[in-house]
């Protein structure tokens, strides 16, 4: 019951940050408002854990430091930073139907980089997905910022090269210090590129509203810290498939709460391409949840059978008894943006 809990509260608090973001970057320009918003939660994520989890042979290394800077420079800075950038100028609900495709850019990331072949179901996905985001910018019934959903597409395409990179990366053994570690690398670019493209000189504090404020704390307590311990819990006591189930739902609780809470229209062009990509995500999701169920498992080696190593906590387990890292690219690997 507790798993699936946690698993409900990422369906419904990831769903709800792109709401968050959208009503944040109303009054705080983009890249600082994501700037503060993972500084802020890093920070007060490892004064948790940090004191506990990265102290004696658990410190952080310098490996572990290029690591979070990597993965945090292209999920969060690359990925985050350029939704916050798309939803000045994009619905909520509709730039999270066109975030929903990073299953997709994963398995075919990581496709290339360990040159296997592309499966028949991913090249349908793909052009699923391409065919959904072409129907939300032209469909029918809506006029669509094009550059904007361009900016969301190559975010999706860097958090996927992000989540594929972190699956072999060096990274410290407890997940709360890599996601604290990630947030505050994170934070710290994200500022030093909002500083670069000028936007103190925008930002007008008698100006920020109470609502963008409000959106900025819900994004750091609500979907940085909260919604992540829930899916480390559900991630390691649900099957992978099942928690992958979040690719699809979140951008339907996204379209929900943009409608009844921010005011957002819906149109034909975003029933039609957003049932395309969320059905391009299933097929992804489902279809490599069949080839792992259809995999004939080799039987060991009597002579080979030795004892395992401890599992590392810093691993994304698939089960209390998982010893080791799953293959890269899974889709229930991600992280909602």
């Amino acid at each position: 019951m507790l798993s699936w809990t946690a698993l409900v509260t990422v369906w419904i608090v990831w769903g709800s940050t792109y709401l968050g973001i959208s009503v944040a970057v109303e009054t705080i320009p983009p890249f600082l408002m994501a700037g503060v918003r993972f500084l802020l939660a890093g920070l007060l994520m490892f004064a948790v854990v940090g004191p506990r989890h990265a102290r004696g042979a658990q410190r952080l290394t310098w490996p572990h430091l290029r690591s979070a800077v990597i993965i945090g420079g292209l999920m969060l800075v690359g990925g985050n930073g350029l939704l916050s950038a798309g939803e000045q100028h994009l619905d909520s609900g509709l730039a999270a139907l066109v975030v929903a495709t990073v299953p997709v850019w994963m398995v075919l990331i990581n496709a290339l980089v360990t040159r296997t072949r592309i499966p028949a179901a991913l090249v349908a996905a793909l052009l699923l997905g391409t065919v959904g985001i072409g129907v939300l910018v032209g469909g029918p019934g809506g006029e669509v910022h094009t550059g904007s959903v361009v900016v969301v597409v190559i975010a999706s395409a860097l958090w996927a090269a992000g989540s594929v990179y972190a699956r072999s990366a060096p990274l410290p053994s407890h997940p709360m210090v890599v996601s604290a570690t990630e947030m505050i690398a994170a934070g710290v670019m994200l500022l030093i590129l909002g500083v670069l493209r000028g936007e103190p000189a925008r930002l007008r504090l008698s100006e920020v509203s109470a609502a963008s404020l409000a959106g900025l704390a819900w994004l750091v307590f609500a979907g940085s810290i909260v919604a992540f311990t829930a899916y480390m819990y559900a991630n390691s006591t649900l099957s992978n498939h099942t928690v992958a189930t979040y690719a699809y739902v979140n951008p339907v609780i996204a379209v929900v709460l943009g409608v009844a809470l921010g005011d957002e229209t819906i149109g034909a062009n975003v029933y039609l391409g957003g049932a395309i990509i969320v059905s391009a995500v299933v097929l992804i999701v489902t279809g490599r949840s069949s080839d792992r169920r259809t995999e004939p498992k080799a039987e060991p080696d009597p002579a080979d059978r030795r004892a395992g190593p401890e599992p590392r906590p810093g691993a994304v387990a698939r089960g209390p008894a998982s010893s080791a890292r799953p293959s890269a690219g899974t889709p229930g690997d991600t992280a909602a943006p």
